[in-house]
């Protein structure tokens, strides 16, 4: 029996991968395609592909009877960890922390700065070549509410400090102490948005943080304040967004959303001030090479007998 690991980055572009032959594994590119490069029972290592969607990243792991390493390409795993039930015991799901850290908290700066300073409307505003003078709400002096502190939340912060922001205040599931300030429990969280001017989600999808963002929450933010979503969309009650949305009350700037993609006619594209973005978090050019960077750290551990890292869970 071979033991294969299967990457979805071309492993002869991935420099620091521990030698094959010397290892006894074997390097198979798979970026789901319709056929599999072997057979699935010989893998021990999955890189689920990027950008390909669930349906693909989950065909092979039904067949997968060996695998020991599941290793996303995505911060989030909401998307593999249901499929995970029918694997034996002891497998580890690990994400890509670190991986999309910049190209996500830029993102998220870009959508807060754009939603700001209208943005959109300048753009609707050259295309009929209109001059559009007026004052609009700057970042600077605004009070921001981070909600989800991991390694995201805090290149978020870093990136909004120069801003000159009045406050940052900072939410995640436990409360702990942070080198930049105390990050609050989400119980705290009702206590917080009504003081926030600019709300930004950057927090996992679990079953605590699904439609987390419902009515209440968003009657509990100040009037005129700004929601940015880069996490997931299901965060979000939609319908309850396009109520205060529609009613002129907030704004918003949206990564990702409920459902997903977005299809053509749906509310959300016309909801006055609602400004929506693909999912491009992640898909800059800073993937790759912070991608190729953790797979060779990861196979280099893995086929060494040590504990890789960013375990998210591991199926009992």
């Amino acid at each position: 029996m071979t033991s294969d690991i299967w990457l979805s980055i071309d492993p002869r572009e991935i420099t620091g991968l521990p030698e094959a032959a010397a290892t006894g594994h074997r390097y198979l590119f798979w970026d789901g395609d319709p056929e599999y490069p072997a057979d699935p029972a010989d893998c021990v290592f999955y890189t689920t592909p990027y950008l390909q969607g669930a349906e693909v990243a989950v065909r092979p792991l039904s067949g997968m009877t060996s695998v020991r390493v599941v290793q996303t390409l995505s911060a989030g795993t909401d998307h593999m960890e249901q499929a995970l039930g029918s694997l034996h015991s002891g497998v580890r799901l690990c994400n890509a922390r670190g991986v999309h850290d910049a190209s996500t908290a830029e993102l998220a700066l870009t959508l807060t700065l754009a939603s700001l300073r209208g943005v959109p409307d300048f753009v609707r505003g050259q295309d009929r070549q209109e001059w559009l003078l007026g004052f609009r709400p700057a970042l600077a002096d605004k009070s921001v509410l981070i909600v989800g502190y991991g390694s995201i939340g805090a290149a978020i912060e870093d990136r909004l400090v120069p801003f000159e922001c009045a406050r940052i205040e900072r939410v995640a599931r436990s409360a702990r102490a942070a080198a930049r300030g105390p990050v609050h429990p989400l119980e705290r969280m009702p206590s917080l948005l009504p003081d926030a001017d600019v709300v930004i989600l950057a927090t996992p999808l679990t079953e605590q943080t699904k439609g987390l963002v419902n009515a209440d929450f968003l009657a509990r933010m100040k009037d005129g304040a700004l929601l940015v979503n880069v996490a997931r969309g299901q965060v979000v009650d939609t319908g309850a967004l396009l109520a205060e949305a529609g009613s002129g009350r907030i704004t918003a700037a949206l990564d990702v959303t409920d459902p997903e993609p977005l299809p053509a006619g749906h509310p959300l594209w016309r909801a006055p001030g609602v400004l929506i973005s693909p999912h491009t978090g992640g898909a800059t050019s800073a993937f790759l090479p912070r991608a190729k960077r953790l797979l060779a750290a990861q196979i280099d551990r893995f086929v060494a007998g040590r504990p890789v890292d960013n375990v998210v869970l591991t199926t009992e």
